[in-house]
């Protein structure tokens, strides 16, 4: 990961110098986006770095050792909620129902991500298809017109332009799971009052719906952060009525996503598979409990993939963030981390939900798997 976006990186200032006779302004350019690269890489080598060690303590909780059994029992405590809490373990818990919480910050912070990528997008890079990006970025980042032209590294340039529409692609996607799944906390679910969970995993959660829209888009996400800091200045400095005003053009907005590769549109395909197939889960889930002051009103959720796996809610969360790698082109680390730390996490808890299950009903179907029909 590191080899590659430091090649880009490279080839990209050798670009930069090159054309550096032609304007001074370039020079001051140069220090300032590579001020923001080495910035960027230390992002995503924290985001990675993140992932992993949510990853990794889940993994070795799996081995079948007797020599960890502490470990395992530790992460398993952490990681309970709900029904598979022990009703009498109240330390260091909160409500479950503050589920909310996290899709309430994540809205706020996805929204906020995707609209300042999008317009970032469009002043820095309004055609997919022209390899003009950077001097575009030069003369929105620094103030200055772009007098001077990048003739060499032309297909570099357009694929970093068309990276950044897929940032944009990739957090629309995240904003309509997230929306939806406020919506499903609001109006679906019906916590019971006993329903407990972790201190450590609300936290987790609320980590986790930070970290999800910035992995998204973290190869620009300081860029972007750039950008709007300049355009707020701008409006605090020379006020609203003597800013540019230019007029919306909806077109410029949304054509270059329809230029996307094919990957983008398999993997969109992928996601509203599993966004669909969630909701009608959760909105089963939902129905299970008519009464919700009744504490222990459970009962076995059937129908769509509740007939193959246990929990079937989680298995479509896996297939939604499996679009979101497909969409992101099978090569941003980052991305496949997050992937990585969604299946992990949620296989945990679906072994450990599946325990509950067959525990609580004598006549639960033994033919269900836990997360991944057929398999386990």
């Amino acid at each position: 990961m590191v080899f590659s976006i430091t090649h880009s990186r490279t080839s990209l200032y050798a670009i930069i110098r090159s054309q550096s006779v032609i304007h001074p302004i370039s020079n001051a350019f140069t220090l300032n986006y590579f001020q923001l690269s080495s910035s960027t890489m230390v992002l995503a080598s924290l985001l990675c770095a993140a992932w992993i060690a949510g990853i990794l303590p889940i993994l070795i909780a799996f081995i079948p050792s007797s020599k960890i059994n502490a470990l395992h029992n530790f992460v398993l405590g952490l990681a309970k909620r709900g029904k598979i809490m022990q009703s009498s373990s109240q330390k260091f818990t909160v409500p479950q129902k503050y589920f909310c919480h996290f899709y309430i910050l994540a809205v706020i912070w996805t929204t906020f991500l995707l609209v300042s990528t999008w317009m970032y997008a469009y002043r820095t890079a309004p055609r997919v298809s022209q390899p003009l990006l950077y001097s575009s970025i030069a003369s929105h980042l620094t103030g200055v017109s772009h007098d001077f032209w990048f003739h060499d590294g032309s297909s570099s340039l357009k694929k970093s332009k068309y990276m950044i529409w897929n940032s944009v692609f990739l957090l629309l996607l995240m904003e309509a799971q997230v929306l939806r799944r406020l919506f499903e906390s609001i109006y679906v679910f019906k916590y019971s009052p006993s329903a407990r969970m972790h201190i450590f995993g609300y936290l987790t959660g609320l980590f986790f719906y930070t970290a999800a829209p910035l992995s998204l888009c973290s190869k620009y996400a300081l860029e972007v952060l750039h950008f709007v800091t300049k355009l707020g200045a701008e409006f605090v400095v020379k006020g609203k009525d003597r800013m540019k005003i230019t007029e919306y053009d909806v077109w410029g907005h949304v054509n270059p996503l329809w230029q996307l590769k094919w990957y983008a549109w398999l993997g969109a395909a992928v996601f509203s598979f599993g966004w669909i197939h969630q909701y009608r889960c959760h909105a089963i889930l939902g129905s299970l409990r008519e009464n919700d002051e009744q504490v222990n009103d459970y009962a076995i959720p059937r129908g769509d993939w509740f007939d193959y796996v246990s929990s079937a809610h989680y298995l479509a969360e896996i297939v939604i963030y499996g679009g979101l790698v497909i969409a992101s082109g099978f090569s941003d680390v980052t991305i496949w981390l997050l992937f990585g730390f969604v299946v992990a996490n949620l296989a945990l808890a679906a072994a450990e939900t599946q325990k509950w299950y067959l525990h609580k009903f004598d006549n639960y179907p033994k033919n269900r798997h836990a997360i991944i029909p057929f398999i386990y």
